[in-house]
């Protein structure tokens, strides 16, 4: 969606100093990567306009910069070396641009979701560091080395450690002065609120003081002076023709050379996964964390490095050093590369020579800060907590980058990452946990989300531990793939192991998509007739214990509730009778983890026995056979808070609250309130002493309750009597979800 004019307006002038700021970094970036890759230096320039103003046009990403990168000096190199001509070359690039936007057309882009985060954010931290290493000599006036080199071996034989111990020998004073003092302002502009909330951009100011410093020490003797080695360096043409001379085209006598095509596949792969990876670490560091289309970047960048092959440029691909500064500068739309590329252009055009006033140093200064940004401890902090398997990939991929260059470096740590995930997958395939059924204990093994080769020793390893004559279910809801070395793992397992040893495979998660695996679960996992017959009533206690730890635990017992429905429709055998409140926040069937048909629900406000609730209960114990019965009060109970409130009211309960049988309820809870002296103090009390009264009377009605049981119900009080019942109280937590039975009083559990 276009911006709005109120967008534009407000996004314009963020956009235009970002570009400028971007064009002072990426002018020697594209002069050095030329001169590192053996190609023409204007070929560099050619690069960065395209990469700015075409790539930057057609380009989905509204942060992403792309140009000559240095990522790509190594092949850009060999292949001219191959090749034998700049001109074969840029034949080959023409047409790995047009396989790149076959590439985008075939929605290829997609490859880039498969690199994990902490590749990804390996990748930015270690940009972040070499350009800590690589700038630093710059920033103290040794150049020795174009900007744009950023492998760890080098050209000139030496690498980025050698390089760090000879720039003591060689520190230029003058060159060193300004890029310690552009250091230090960038680090105040960003920690100085005036000069924070400044719409002057650090980095211009910099390059500004740059200029102006240069100027000034040059009056101090030839020890301060900025030589011309010390300084952006472009070449001033004398007129506009020559300039055009520049421009170099593809030699298309080649066409029929296999080397050109070998060449151009190299170029468009390597360029292609670059140019995916960086696009993943830009849109990490984007402030409005926006996704960018994969798939169009290809197709611009296809069509950016077809154009560079036919007007003599490098290749292009989408460059994190560009792209870091570019969010740093604040921009906040694609015009920023836009804008960056038109200023190339112009620049190396018609203004060559003012460009050549600019120090490297401040330059370098700019970049410096970038990276100590992009390798903020912070990040390797983030990833430690995550854990060995986040940390380890992210230190591998920083280590290998910086020691080698970004593809190897992001392909090591590729495959470290790899490496944890399949050490992941083998160790922990599945999940085994043994359930505590009513019809017995079955084993149940829950598959994980891709279920490969490798996983089969561990599937069989459990396959094999289940114990003869006993019960397992194999778990695939949650997983998407099964290898077929795996199914047929099961399947003979299912219909030739488990036979012979007298196991008994249930199966649930596998659907229609193995026609050989079909659903299906022969346990029993509700209660039947011979359940219910077989159980105690100490025994159907401890069954919802068990199940109220496994309701706190999350280790809920899996349920086929359509297959309960239909099993329970011709009968119940219900195992227990609860009775309690009607607050929505306490569903017995949830809190004791119980399926279809397992108890009698009987719910009344404030869990009161009234005369119909009494009539309930006896039905289900002595008609329905259930073996004990629960009243269960609760924590925070709405309908004893009110039961207290009005005990030291003047109003009735039906005036109090507008209901009309309501003193029904409030009568019955009020028995519980023992402290006569109550209404005295319940003004007084802080909200917490309030709840805890209104928690202890809750408690105190479940006691009532259970007592008036017995005491009100022959029939109750016979069937505890011969032993067929118990009838306990509990309460409820509704904070915590946990149950506390409470000591049964006299003619319950006690006296069994």
């Amino acid at each position: 969606m276009p911006p709005t004019p109120e967008r534009i307006s407000t996004t314009l002038p963020r956009d235009l100093t970002a570009g400028l700021v971007v064009f002072f970094v990426a002018l020697p970036l594209c002069l050095g990567v030329s001169l590192a890759a053996n190609a023409p230096l204007f070929s560099g320039l050619v690069a960065g306009v395209i990469g700015g103003i075409v790539v930057g046009l057609l380009s989905g990403s509204q942060t992403s910069v792309s140009g000559p990168s240095p990522g790509l000096i190594a092949v850009v190199a060999a292949q001219i070396a191959i090749l034998g001509s700049f001109q074969t070359f840029l034949l080959a690039l023409a047409v790995a641009g047009l396989i790149q936007i076959a590439l985008g057309c075939a929605r290829l882009g997609f490859l880039a979701a498969f690199f994990p985060s902490n590749v990804i954010k390996g990748l930015l931290a270690a940009i972040g560091v070499i350009l800590i290493l690589k700038q630093l000599p710059h920033v103290v006036g040794h150049d020795p080395d174009p900007e744009g080199e950023m492998s760890f071996e080098q050209p000139d034989h030496r690498n980025t450690f050698s390089e760090l111990i000879e720039l003591l020998e060689d520190i230029h004073p003058g060159a060193a002065l300004i890029g310690i003092l552009s250091t230090i302002i960038l680090v105040l502009w960003s920690r100085v609120s005036f000069l924070k909330r400044s719409s002057f951009p650090a980095p211009l100011a910099v390059v500004l003081f740059g200029v102006g410093a240069s100027r000034v020490l040059a009056g101090f003797g030839k020890g301060w002076l900025i030589e011309p080695t010390h300084l952006v360096q472009v070449k001033v043409t004398a007129s506009f023709q020559e300039l055009l001379g520049e421009f170099q085209s593809a030699d298309f006598f080649q066409w029929a050379n296999p080397a050109v095509y070998i060449a151009a596949l190299t170029i468009a792969g390597v360029a292609t996964l670059e140019t995916l990876l960086n696009l993943e670490a830009v849109d990490k560091i984007d402030p409005q964390q926006r996704n960018s289309p994969p798939n169009r970047e290809l197709l611009a960048q296809g069509v950016g490095n077809f154009l560079g092959g036919l007007v003599g440029g490098l290749p292009i691909s989408s460059v994190i050093v560009r792209s870091s500064v570019n969010i740093n500068a604040g921009s906040r739309t694609k015009l920023s590369a836009v804008v960056h590329g038109a200023l190339l252009f112009v620049s190396v055009a018609f203004l060559p020579a003012y460009l050549n006033l600019i120090p490297i140093s401040c330059l370098a200064a700019i970049l410096f800060t970038t990276g100590v940004k992009l390798a903020s401890p912070k990040i390797g902090r983030q990833m430690w907590r995550e854990g060995w398997n986040q940390f380890v990939p992210f230190v591998v991929t920083v280590v290998a980058i910086v020691l080698t260059d970004l593809l190897i470096g992001v392909l090591i740590g590729l495959g470290t990452g790899i490496g944890f995930i399949l050490r992941s997958n083998v160790r922990r395939p599945i999940r085994r946990v043994v359930e505590k059924h009513l019809g017995g204990e079955v084993v149940r093994i829950e598959l994980a989300n891709q279920v490969s080769f490798l996983n089969r020793a561990a599937i069989a390893r459990a396959l094999d531990e289940v114990p003869a004559g006993g019960h397992v279910l194999l778990d695939a809801q949650a997983t998407d793939y099964i290898d077929p070395d795996v199914l047929g793992l099961i399947l003979d397992f299912k219909e030739v192991t488990a036979p012979a040893r007298g196991v008994e495979v249930s199966l649930v998660g596998f659907r229609d998509r193995y026609p050989l695996l079909r659903d299906q679960t022969q346990y029993v996992d509700y209660s039947t007739r011979e359940i219910q017959s077989a159980l105690s009533p100490p025994q159907v206690l401890q069954l919802l214990k068990d199940g109220n730890e496994r309701f706190l635990t999350g280790h809920r017992l899996t349920r086929d509730l359509g297959r309960q429905v239909h099993a329970t429709a011709a009968g119940q055998h219900p195992l227990a009778v609860v009775l309690s409140c009607i607050d929505s926040r306490t569903p017995a069937e949830l809190i004791f983890d119980l399926g279809m048909g397992d108890i009698f629900s009987v719910r009344l406000a404030g869990n009161v026995t009234s005369r119909k609730a009494l009539g309930s209960i006896e039905y289900g114990t002595a008609v329905a056979g259930a073996k004990l019965v629960v009243v269960m009060g609760h924590t925070r109970c709405g309908a004893v808070t009110a039961a207290v409130n009005l005990a030291c009211s003047h109003q009735s309960p039906a005036e109090a609250t507008g209901c009309q049988h309501i003193h029904h309820v409030v009568g019955d809870i009020q028995k519980a309130i023992v402290d006569p002296t109550m209404c005295q103090n319940l003004n007084g009390l802080s909200p917490a002493d309030k709840q805890a009264l209104v928690n202890e009377v809750a408690r105190l009605n479940v006691v009532n309750g259970v007592r008036e049981m017995t005491a009100q119900s022959r029939t109750l009080a016979e069937l505890v009597r011969e032993g067929k019942i118990v009838i306990v109280g509990a309460m409820y937590d509704v904070a915590t979800g946990a149950i506390e039975f409470l000591t049964p009083p006299a003619g319950s559990l006690a006296q069994q």
